[in-house]
C-alpha cells in the first residue's frame, strides 16, 4: 500500500545509491550509546555461514588490458562486472546489492524464528505475522479480490464532486491517500518544530516525462495495457476495461501536465516549502477545503502548513468539479487495487511484477515470494525488524572503529574549510559553524520506536500490510505541530544506504551498509577511507552541496552565503554539470548533469576529504605496497569498487529520467578525475582522460 509521508525532504536519500556523511561531535553533542536492544536479546540467532558473501576489492579484479589513467572504472571493474551478470529477479547488480543480499537473508532467519514463535509479543509478534501470512499463499490466493471488496463497493457509489472530496478524505484518514502526499516534517524555518506539508502525487509512472516525451511513448502505451489487465483481473469486463484505462491515463495526463519533474524538485529544495494559512488554501482549492481535510484526518488545526507545488493543488480541485465522476472512479478503482496487488492473489502481484519490474525496468524474473514479504515488512514495520536484525548482525566493535573514523573525517574536511581560497571570511565563518553542528548516527537508532497500537493477527496478509500503512500514517499526523525527535532515523539499520538530513544537519549510517567494500574492521586504512570513509564524507559535504547549502547550521532554510561566494560557487558547480553532461550513459543518452549536480559535488568534496584523512591517519607509517599496489591507489580502487554496477538497460533509462545519482561507472571515475592525488597516484600524464587540468578541472571543497 501507499504511505502518505511526503516525498522525502532528506536531500538525498535514494535507494540507488549512497549517500553519506557526517561531521564529528563536539563537547555538546548528546551522548551516542548504543540503544539496548529488546529485553529478550539472545532468543535470536543467525547463521553467518549461510548469508551471501560481500564484495571485496581483490587485486585478481584488475584489468592490465585497460589503463587505469584512460577508464578507471573499467580497470577497477570490467573484469568484475563481465563475470557477474545481473541476476533474473534483479535489475542491478553490484557492492550494493551483494550486501542488500546478504541482509535480506540474515532478515530472513530472524522472520522465520519470529514466526515460529506462536506465543511471541512486540516487535517479534509483529514480524512474525507479517511472515506467516505473507508465505501462506494458499490463503492469499484463495482470498482472491475479497479483501478489497468493501472498498471497491464504496468507489461506485461517487457520484458527485461533494463524493468525491468525500471518499479522498475519507481514504486518506485510513493511510491510503491517491493524489499527494501529506505528513509531518520539519519547519524549514524553525527546523525544532514538525509541521504539516501536503506534496504532488498521483502518478503511476515514474516521472511527468513519461506522459509527453516521445521517446517514452510505448511505456505509456504499456502503462495504459496494465491499467486494463488490472481492472479485467478485478472483473471489470474486457472491453469496459480498456475504455477506463484511457480514462485513467487521460487523467494522469492532466495531473502530470501540472507536476514538478524529477530534475526540478531535485534542483530546488524550496519547492518542498510553501507556507499558506487554512484560508488560503481553501481559497486556492475550493472543491477540497483543506480547513475540512484537516479535520477529517484529525489533526488541529494550523496556522500554517506547507501547501508544495499550488498549481498541482490547484488543478485537483477543478478536476473535483469538472472531470466526470465514473473517470474518477476508474483511476480510484484501479489505484486501489493496484496498490495492493502486490499482496492479494499471485494474478494481480504477477500483473504488478510484469509491468513495473519487467516492462519499466527490465527485470527479468518475479522475486521468490520470502524476498518480497521481506520488502513489505521493510516498507511498513522495518524498524521493528530492525530491531531484530542489530541483536545479531552489528558488532559493537564496529560502532567504536565508525565513531573513530567519523571524527577523523570531520577533522579533515576543518581544514578543508579553513584553507578555501574562494570563500570569503564572511560564508566561511558560517560555514564552519554549521561543521561544528553536524550530528553522526551510527548503526540503529538510540530510541526504538514504540509500536505499540498496531495490531497484527495470523489471519490475513493485506489486512497486517494495511493495519500497518494505516498506523504508520496515524503516527506520522501525531507529530504535527509537536517538537521534532532528534532520536528518529529515516532508514532502517537493515539498509544498505546512508543519509544527510538538512532539516537535522545530521548524518546516519545504519548498520547493513558497514561491511565490505564499505566497511571492514580488519581492513587496512586505506580501504575503509576508500569506501566508508569516502561515504562518510559524501555525506558530510552534503551539507555544502548546492541544496544542503541551503540550510544553516542548526537546520533552518537561511541564506548564509554572500553573493560573491554564491556566484563563486555557481560557477565551479556549472563546470561539474558540462563534466557529467559529457558522459554517455547509453548510445544517444547522457547523463544530466544538473539532475545529479548534488550527488556528484558530494562524491567530489567527500573522495577528497576522505584522502586527506587517509593521509594523516597514516602519517609516519611505511606503506606497505599489497599486491604490488602503492596505499594510495589502493584506496582509490576501494573507492572504484563501491561503484561496480550493471544495470539493465530499462533500468538505466528509468535511473537518467529519475536518479539523482549519476550511473555508478561514471561515479567510479568523476571524481578521482578532478584529483591531482589520483593522478600521481598511478602516474598519469597531463591530456589522458582521467586527468582534468586548468579549466577542465573542478576544485570546490
Amino acid at each position: 500500500m501507499k504511505t502518505n509521508k511526503p516525498r522525502a525532504l532528506l536531500l538525498s536519500l535514494a535507494i540507488a545509491s549512497v549517500v553519506a556523511g557526517c561531521a564529528g561531535q563536539d563537547a555538546e553533542a548528546p551522548d551516542r550509546k548504543a540503544a539496548r536492544p529488546a529485553a529478550d536479546a539472545g532468543t535470536l540467532t543467525l547463521d553467518e555461514s549461510a548469508l551471501p558473501g560481500v564484495n571485496r576489492f581483490l587485486a585478481s579484479d584488475l584489468d592490465p588490458s585497460i589503463d587505469a589513467c584512460t577508464d578507471f572504472g573499467g580497470y577497477v571493474n570490467d573484469k568484475w562486472l563481465a563475470a557477474n551478470d545481473i541476476p533474473g529477479d534483479r535489475t542491478s547488480w553490484g557492492a550494493f546489492e551483494m550486501l542488500a543480499e546478504r541482509s535480506t537473508a540474515a532478515q530472513r532467519q530472524l522472520a522465520e524464528q519470529a514466526a515460529a514463535d506462536e506465543g511471541a509479543d512486540g516487535v517479534e509478534k509483529i514480524v512474525g505475522d507479517f511472515w506467516a501470512t505473507g508465505m501462506d499463499a494458499d490463503a492469499i490466493n484463495a482470498q482472491g479480490i475479497a479483501p478489497l471488496r468493501e472498498e471497491l463497493d464504496a468507489i461506485v457509489a461517487i457520484d458527485s464532486p461533494e463524493a468525491i472530496a468525500d471518499y479522498l478524505r475519507a481514504s486518506a484518514s485510513e493511510g491510503r491517500n491517491f493524489l499527494f502526499g501529506f505528513g509531518a516534517e520539519a519547519d524549514f524555518k524553525d527546523s525544532d518544530m514538525n509541521i504539516a506539508y501536503a506534496m504532488q502525487g498521483g502518478l503511476g509512472l515514474p516521472d511527468k516525462g513519461y506522459y509527453f516525451d516521445a521517446d517514452k511513448k510505448d511505456k505509456l502505451e504499456a502503462y495504459q495495457q496494465h491499467i486494463a489487465n488490472v481492472l479485467a483481473l478485478s472483473g471489470t469486463e474486457r472491453a469496459e476495461a480498456e475504455r477506463q484505462a484511457a480514462d485513467v491515463v487521460a487523467f494522469e495526463t492532466r495531473l502530470a501536465g501540472v507536476s514538478k519533474s524529477s530534475e526540478e524538485m531535485s534542483r530546488d529544495v524550496s519547492l518542498f516549502y510553501n507556507p499558506m494559512s487554512l484560508a488560503q488554501a481553501d481559497e486556492l482549492a475550493p472543491n477540497f477545503p483543506w480547513t475540512r481535510f484537516f479535520e477529517s484526518q484529525g489533526v488541529d488545526k494550523p496556522e500554517m502548513f506547507s501547501l508544495a507545488i499550488p498549481d498541482f493543488h490547484a488543478e485537483v480541485s477543478g478536476m473535483i468539479a469538472d472531470v466526470p465522476a465514473q473517470q474518477w472512479q476508474s483511476y480510484l478503482r484501479f489505484h486501489t487495487i493496484d496498490n495492493a496487488a502486490p499482496y492479494l492473489a499471485d494474478e494481480f502481484a504477477r500483473e504488478h511484477f510484469n509491468f513495473y519490474s519487467a516492462t519499466l525496468r527490465g527485470q527479468a524474473e518475479m522475486k521468490e515470494r520470502g524476498k518480497r514479504v521481506l520488502d513489505a515488512i521493510n516498507g511498513e514495520v522495518g524498524e521493528a525488524l530492525g530491531q531484530l536484525y542489530v541483536q545479531v548482525a552489528f558488532p559493537a566493535e564496529s560502532k567504536a572503529q565508525m565513531e573513530e573514523l567519523v571524527g577523523n573525517l570531520s577533522d579533515a574536511l576543518k581544514a578543508r574549510l579553513e584553507g578555501l581560497d574562494w570563500m570569503t571570511d564572511e560564508t566561511k565563518a558560517k560555514a564552519m559553524e554549521k561543521w561544528a553542528s553536524f550530528t553522526p548516527k551510527i548503526g540503529y537508532p538510540d530510541k526504538w520506536r514504540d509500536w505499540s497500537g498496531l495490531d497484527t493477527d495470523r489471519d490475513s496478509y493485506i489486512a497486517n500490510v494495511m493495519a500497518a500503512n494505516e498506523f504508520n500514517y496515524k503516527w506520522n499526523l501525531s507529530k504535527i505541530g509537536e517538537p521534532v525527535d532528534k532520536t528518529e532515523w529515516g532508514m532502517s539499520p537493515q539498509t544498505v544506504n546512508a543519509y544527510y538530513n538538512p532539516l537535522a544537519n545530521e548524518i546516519v549510517f545504519p548498520a547493513a551498509i558497514l561491511q565490505p567494500p564499505f566497511f571492514d574492521p580488519d581492513a587496512t586504512p586505506e580501504m575503509n577511507y576508500g569506501g566508508i570513509g569516502a561515504v562518510i564524507g559524501h555525506e558530510m559535504i552534503h551539507g555544502y552541496d548546492d541544496q544542503g547549502s541551503r540550510f544553516g547550521p542548526t537546520g533552518n532554510f537561511e541564506n548564509w552565503w554572500t553573493e560573491q561566494d554564491a556566484t563563486g560557487f555557481k560557477a565551479l558547480t556549472d563546470r561539474l554539470v558540462a563534466q557529467f553532461d559529457a558522459y554517455e550513459a547509453r548510445p544517444g543518452k547522457n547523463v544530466n548533469g544538473s539532475l545529479t549536480l548534488g550527488e556528484n559535488i558530494a562524491d567530489l568534496g567527500g573522495l577528497a576529504v576522505a584522502y586527506d584523512a587517509m593521509k594523516e591517519a597514516t602519517r609516519g607509517t611505511e606503506d606497505p605496497m599489497t599486491d604490488d599496489m602503492s596505499r594510495d591507489q589502493r584506496f582509490f580502487a576501494n573507492w572504484a569498487t563501491v561503484w561496480r554496477r550493471n544495470f539493465t538497460d530499462q533500468e538505466l533509462d528509468v535511473r537518467l529520467q529519475t536518479d539523482p545519482h549519476a550511473p555508478a561507472n561514471f561515479r567510479a571515475m568523476g571524481a578521482p578525475s578532478n584529483l591531482p592525488a589520483f593522478a600521481a597516484a598511478f602516474e598519469c600524464k597531463p591530456g589522458q582522460p582521467m586527468v582534468r587540468q586548468g579549466d577542465q578541472q573542478v576544485v570546490i571543497w
